[in-house]
């Protein structure tokens, strides 16, 4: 993913891409050529949650998505917090939910949109009051859950797989 910089936010020069020695070698990056300021791209911390909820799977479907896609409950770590306080905060302004304790799944790529998935499970339990973000929830047996190819649907298949599950995939090809 190209960053979204085209001006310096320093100086307001135009940035170019320049090719530079680095600790790893030459790399190409947007440079500033008037203060030296570098875009670096990063990926963007992204946390997750595979929340666990009566004994069911709790996937919500975002407002701004097409379809009836169900994803996990995810959100931006916000500077000062754990990603553990992170996740948990998350899932309370999602889902109105209070998170147990949290166990670590994994951390997943997620290059499409320059992002590293932290991804966590969660048992939760209160009334499931859904933020305007969310449109939608369901629960799924964890048997029946079926996983996406990306990021946060790696997560899941993870965690279904610690639980004894064989993950089974959605075939994008079918409709």
């Amino acid at each position: 993913m190209q960053s979204k910089y085209k001006f310096c936010p320093q100086c307001a020069t135009p940035l170019a891409l320049i090719t530079q020695d680095e600790d790893g070698g030459p790399k190409a990056r947007l440079r500033c050529t008037a203060c030296d300021f570098t875009a670096w791209n990063n990926p963007v911390p992204v946390l997750a949650a595979v929340i666990e909820y009566q004994g069911q799977i709790l996937l919500a479907r975002n407002a701004a998505w097409p379809g009836r896609m169900f994803a996990l409950i995810t959100g931006f770590m916000e500077a000062g917090e754990t990603p553990q306080e992170g996740i948990a905060r998350e899932i309370k302004e999602e889902t109105n939910l209070d998170a147990g304790p949290l166990s670590l799944i994994g951390v997943y790529d997620f290059q499409r949109m320059n992002q590293i998935i932290v991804a966590y499970h969660a048992q939760a339990t209160g009334d499931v009051v859904l933020s305007p973000e969310l449109v939608e929830y369901k629960l799924y047996a964890p048997q029946d859950v079926k996983c996406w190819p990306a990021g946060t649907g790696y997560a899941l298949a993870d965690w279904l797989k610690s639980r004894g599950h064989e993950p089974q995939f959605v075939d994008w090809g079918k409709k």
